[in-house]
Formats: structure tokens, C-alpha cells, sequence
């Protein structure tokens, strides 16, 4: 794992936001390098399929609980909205936030349009709402849709972003999901590599990309293409739906430990559960991502024994 002393500032931060950079850095990653981040944007990609229903705690309908587990469970970051955050944040201050641009519901389906995904905010927005707020605005985040139709628009809209937030000191993470009618294999391990690789271009921090499959198959090795090419900007894998626990765990670790990603995003992983268990489950993530614990250990903080 890197330190925060370890930091390298992107030549696109200007000296003047030099501080600002390695204090966010620090923050979301606790000065390891590697980052969890507790993905709360859902509500408009998934709408509410997410939060209710069968198998998904009741303590999920409401936009509250993901506050909750953010407050109270180690994390790194949490993304989410600017309109939640602006509801929410006065009561939950301490929590460091990732703001996520842009969001597209699932309703039109890839058979019917391939998938764009417009900004919602500027970055100056962002800054004047850090600066009027005094939240802990760390981070910005973006999604691309590599392959879509609208995928030129899309790159444009980040390669801005990044320029934009490193202006300021704010991070970037981009969300790159192959995905239109001219992708075949949406989790094809080259493919993926490939997104990771336009992460690195556009400039971005850290890139979250969904874990690879091969013929139906997923493994940690298929990540070594990914995190190598995606030089220095660093890959965190989505964590994908709801599964056993600690099949779960024994994949972040593979992931971290083989595939050479630096942590993990992950939504109804956690979220899905009681207040309670949620907070377990994000105290096990971060232990294997920011503490080097095994997945045996995790498995236990989990279990809170």
C-alpha cells in the first residue's frame, strides 16, 4: 500500500489546490492509497429496485439509511447526488462525499438506445456548494458508457470533469462501462482492460470498473490486465449484486491481492442490510481494503466476533 506522503499530484492541479488535493486523498483513502467507497447512487440508475422488495431490509427504503451506515461504518467515501447530500448533509457533516454528476435511470434498454448519460453540474456548482456547505466535498464522479453511440459526447463531458475538479483539488473517479449495441460482451476481461485504459487517458484518479467474466466465469486474475494498464490511475471493481458474504470478502481480497485493484466500490452489498449489519459489512470491506486483513478476518469483524 502507498501513504499519503506518497501521493503524486497530477500536473493538471494547479500548486494553489496542491493541499487540497493531498487532503482529499487522504481522506477517502485513510492514507493507504486504496479506496472503499460505499456507492449510494442507485436511487436514479436502479430506481427504487434496489431499496424494496423481497430479500432487501426494510431499513433500505429510506434515502436516510445510507447516511446512517455512512456515519457510523468506516468508509472512505460515499457517492452519491448533490440533492441528497444538500437534504441530508446538515445532520450528517463528518461523513467525506463523492458527488455523482451524472445519472440515467434504467427504464430504456440498451435493444431500444444505446445509453448516454448527460451532466447534471458543473464543477464550479460543486465548488460553491463545498464552499456554502462546509461538507467534506472530496471527490467527483462520472459515468461513460464506452461503446455506446453517444460514447464521443461522454468523453468529453469527463476529460472536462477531470480537468475541472483537479482545478479545485477534487478527486475523480469514473464509473466506464462498456455497454451498447456494439458491445457483445460486456464483462470481456480485454474489454475491460480496455475501459481501464481510457481512465488513465481522460487523466482520472481511480477508475470502477465491473469485476470481468469469461465465459460466464470471474477471477482475480482476469484483473491483471486491467490494473496494468491502467498505469497510474488506480482501479476499484464494483461489487456488483447482493451475494454470500463471505464469497464476497474472499473475492475483494483475490481482487486486491491477485488482480492488483485498490479497493472496491460497493453498494447493496451493504446497503441492503439493517442498519446494524450494514455497518459490519462496511467495517469487514475496509479492513481487508484499508488494513491488509485477510478474508478470514473479515469474515469475522462481519460476524462481530
Amino acid at each position: 500500500m502507498s501513504s499519503a506522503s506518497d501521493v503524486e499530484i497530477p500536473l493538471d492541479v494547479p500548486k494553489k489546490a496542491h493541499d487540497i488535493y493531498r487532503k482529499n486523498f487522504e481522506l477517502i483513502t485513510h492514507g493507504t492509497g486504496r479506496l472503499m467507497l460505499l456507492a449510494g447512487d442507485q436511487r436514479v440508475e436502479h430506481l427504487n429496485d434496489d431499496f424494496y422488495g423481497e430479500g432487501i431490509h426494510e431499513d433500505d427504503a429510506d434515502p436516510e439509511h445510507l447516511f446512517r451506515i455512512a456515519q457510523q461504518g468506516r468508509i472512505g467515501v460515499y457517492a452519491t447526488q448533490l440533492g441528497l447530500i444538500a437534504r441530508y448533509g446538515r445532520q450528517y457533516p463528518d461523513i467525506p462525499y463523492l458527488v455523482k454528476l451524472n445519472s440515467k435511470t434504467n427504464l430504456v434498454k440498451t435493444a431500444q438506445q444505446d445509453p448516454m448519460s448527460n451532466q447534471w453540474f458543473t464543477i464550479d456548482q460543486i465548488v460553491r456548494f463545498r464552499e456554502q456547505s462546509g461538507l467534506k466535498i472530496a471527490a467527483v464522479g462520472y459515468t461513460i458508457y464506452l461503446g455506446s453511440e453517444f460514447e464521443a459526447e461522454m468523453l468529453h463531458q469527463a476529460a472536462q470533469v477531470v480537468i475541472e475538479a483537479h482545478q479545485h483539488g477534487l478527486l475523480t473517479v469514473l464509473w466506464i462501462y462498456p455497454r451498447g449495441n456494439a458491445v457483445k460482451e460486456e464483462k470481456d476481461p480485454h474489454l475491460i482492460a480496455g475501459a481501464a485504459a481510457v481512465a488513465a487517458t481522460l487523466g482520472s484518479d481511480f477508475v470502477k470498473v465491473n469485476a470481468p467474466k469469461k465465459d460466464g466465469v470471474s477471477s482475480a486474475d482476469m484483473l491483471k490486465e486491467a490494473t496494468t494498464t491502467a498505469g497510474k490511475t488506480k482501479v476499484v471493481c464494483a461489487g456488483g449484486s447482493s451475494m454470500d458474504v463471505p464469497a464476497f470478502l474472499k473475492q475483494l481480497h483475490e481482487q486486491i491481492h491477485i488482480g492488483g485493484t485498490s479497493g472496491n466500490a460497493t453498494g447493496r452489498n451493504i446497503h441492503q442490510k439493517s442498519l446494524e449489519e450494514a455497518v459490519r459489512m462496511c467495517n469487514a470491506i475496509s479492513a481487508i481494503t484499508m488494513d491488509d486483513a485477510s478474508a478470514e478476518e473479515a469474515i469475522r469483524i462481519y460476524e462481530g466476533s
